[in-house]
């Protein structure tokens, strides 16, 4: 059974073959990632609510909030800094799925992901669990089947991931289309989706059975206008989205630099947690971790939020996403800009009440996640999670064209490198 010849067509027998070990590459994907996601429950309770409680302080309080992000800095420096493997590849410089990393810097990497998440850094949990899994299943997968390719582990270990993150295996089918695509591999497209589909399938209904849960939808009235009038609305939200997403672009690199000029990862990224903490003691609790619960209470918080506050809440956690992002800690960008997105989307509408806050969030997402991963699909998707809404499917595929005109060209939240042969984050 060969399947390391790229213009193989792969036969009925060969797909069935590779599919025990794609089961297995999904259940273990998503057990990688509940672990995770578990070790960094535990983190935020002791650090938000069981220290608290025991040294009798408001867990929301700015000094709180200062001191716990600053030692989160501190803690994670060190890691980078002694620990081998160095916490895994700089994640301001890889995509989403790439090479795998040497399993040396699996234990540091799995480390500093739990305490970011856990401690409230602006970062979310995929391009650490990809990189974590990616790494472990490429390992256990060359043992046990040696015959199978590094490249289709790697893909194969990332649609399991992805399918486990946002809770169904269309979105991972959705992010590695592209790749997929333009691999120069034998078979139709579905002979090649095949594995990876299989992989993000079980590994979905893996983390369902676990109970994890990665991407919450809040609760939004759905949209009852004529859609044909919706169009210059969804256009408008999307494209400032996308313009406050390509600030963040701008800024980036520089801001890497910036960093870098320390040298040494123990003072980097100890300046990044005192920043951080210095942001979530102006923005308060709501800008602090992933953003996936924090975008649902502020949706339903929506009401209680003027416009100018609401731009507050956007600049402070687009400053901590370019600081967590560029200072050396280990996450990815995703979560963030949804968050980011929804806020945007809340804003417009309390600028213009006409615009249905359904509408509002689901482009402000699109805009924002389209300018932050580069991937229209991956855009659509979660916009549609976030409005809860299919009908709006048809506008949030025409938004999505302006929107990657204005972007397509534009600098990246990504610092540059050699090239890549995989994309994606």
């Amino acid at each position: 059974m060969s399947i390391t010849n790229e213009q193989e067509v792969p036969s009925i027998r060969m797909l069935l073959q590779l599919s025990v070990p794609a089961v297995i590459v999904g259940f273990v994907s998503a057990l990688g990632l509940f672990i995770v996601d578990e070790v960094a429950h535990v983190i935020k309770e002791f650090l938000w609510a069981w220290l608290p409680h025991l040294l009798q302080v408001d867990p929301d309080s700015r000094w709180w909030i200062f001191a716990v992000l600053s030692a989160i800095g501190f803690l994670i420096g060190l890691i980078v800094a002694f620990v081998p493997g160095h916490g895994g590849k700089d994640s301001a410089t890889i995509e989403l799925i790439g090479a795998p990393m040497p399993l040396a810097a699996v234990p540091g990497l799995a480390i500093v992901t739990a305490l970011g998440l856990g401690g409230g850094v602006s970062l979310g949990p995929e391009s650490s669990i990809v990189a974590l899994n990616t790494a472990i299943l490429v390992a256990v997968v060359h043992r046990l089947w040696p015959r199978i390719g590094v490249e289709l582990v790697v893909m194969v270990s990332a649609a399991g991931t992805i399918g486990a993150l946002f809770g169904t295996p269309v979105a991972a089918i959705l992010v590695l289309t592209g790749v997929v695509a333009a691999a120069k591999t034998g078979g139709t497209l579905w002979d090649r989706l095949f594995l990876p589909l299989l992989s993000a399938s079980t590994a979905s209904i893996t983390l369902v059975l676990l109970g994890g849960q990665q991407l919450r939808a809040p609760v939004v009235p759905a949209v009852d206008s004529p859609l044909l009038g919706l169009l210059p609305a969804a256009v408008l939200v999307a494209c400032l989205a996308a313009l406050v997403g390509l600030v963040g672009g701008v800024l980036f690199q520089p801001l890497h630099g910036l960093f870098r000029r320390l040298k040494w990862p123990l003072l980097y990224t100890t300046l990044g947690g005192l920043i951080l903490g210095l942001l979530g003691a102006v923005g308060g609790p709501l800008t602090l971790f992933k953003g996936s619960e924090e975008m649902v209470e502020l949706v339903d918080r929506a009401g209680n939020f003027t416009a100018w506050q609401l731009a507050g809440i956007i600049a402070v956690k687009l400053a901590a996403l370019l600081i967590a992002a560029t200072a050396g800690f280990r996450g990815g960008r995703i979560f963030p800009a949804v968050f980011i997105g929804v806020a945007i989307g809340l804003c417009a509408h309390a600028v213009l009440q006409q615009i249905p806050v359904g509408l509002a969030i689901a482009c402000g997402a699109l805009g924002m996640v389209l300018s932050v991963s580069r991937d229209g699909w991956i855009a659509i998707f979660i916009a549609v999670v976030v409005a809860g809404d299919i009908r709006l499917l048809p506008v949030l595929c025409f938004a999505v064209l302006p929107v990657w005109l204005l972007i397509a060209r534009a600098p990246e939240m990504l610092v540059q490198g050699p090239p890549r042969q995989m994309r994606g984050r």
